[in-house]
């Protein structure tokens, strides 16, 4: 995967793969099961081109193929493609920075494309950024309280390896939060507000307050 040192050197007009619930955070992974021709016609563009997709949310509640988009979304770079026997593609997208919609573009391709705004996000190209104002134990007690509330466990030497980034922004994705709370964590200002947020979610599924929610 390119080391991107700066905003300028993102691509400026993007294909976009809105999907509710989805999360892709810098320097994280998201694997993709594409299967709806647009979206599959969007892959061989990307393929064939810079091999990044924008993953973003349709705002909560939007109907049809169409829906308004949120105004925040994280720029991906294709880093594994497979193809299936039964006209499938699985792709993994490595988040590389986060973006604003500037506008829709008129287009004529099956996908969506949005032109990107990256100016309020260069920071996320910044390995580990603010990593160590992260509470690291207070986020790692919240999620321990939560798997043995639900009976639930992890290997926590590996758990204690992982960079404080990269387990902020795991734990970010697999959290099982309906989609505003997504929105939310994707658009933290930075890594210590995204652990914050996280950590009150946690406890917040804890008291019974998120809809019973589950670790996935």
């Amino acid at each position: 995967m390119p080391r991107y040192t700066s905003v300028i050197a993102l691509p400026e007009t993007i294909p976009v793969f809105p999907l509710s619930g989805a999360l892709l955070l810098p320097r994280t992974d998201l694997p993709l099961n594409i299967f709806e021709p647009r979206y599959l016609t969007m892959v061989e563009h990307a393929m064939s081109s810079d091999h990044v997709i924008g993953m973003i949310q349709p705002l909560p509640g939007e109907p049809g193929d169409n829906p308004v988009l949120t105004q925040v979304g994280c720029l991906g770079r294709i880093t594994s493609y497979a193809e299936t026997d039964d006209n499938r593609v699985l792709i993994s997208l490595s988040g590389v920075c986060r973006f604003s919609v500037k506008r829709e573009k008129r287009v004529k391709t099956p996908f969506r494309q949005v032109e990107a705004d990256y100016s309020g996000f260069a920071a996320d190209l910044v390995t580990e950024n603010n990593a160590r104002t992260v509470d690291r134990s207070a986020v790692i007690k919240a999620v321990r309280q939560y798997l043995e509330a639900n009976d639930m466990s992890a290997n926590w030497s590996e758990v204690e390896q992982i960079p404080t980034e990269l387990l902020v922004n795991t734990l970010s994705q697999l959290a099982p939060y309906p989609a505003p709370e997504k929105q939310a964590l994707l658009e933290a200002n930075d890594l210590q507000a995204r652990a914050d947020m996280l950590i009150a979610l946690t406890e917040l599924a804890l008291s019974g307050g998120a809809r019973g929610a589950r670790l996935q």
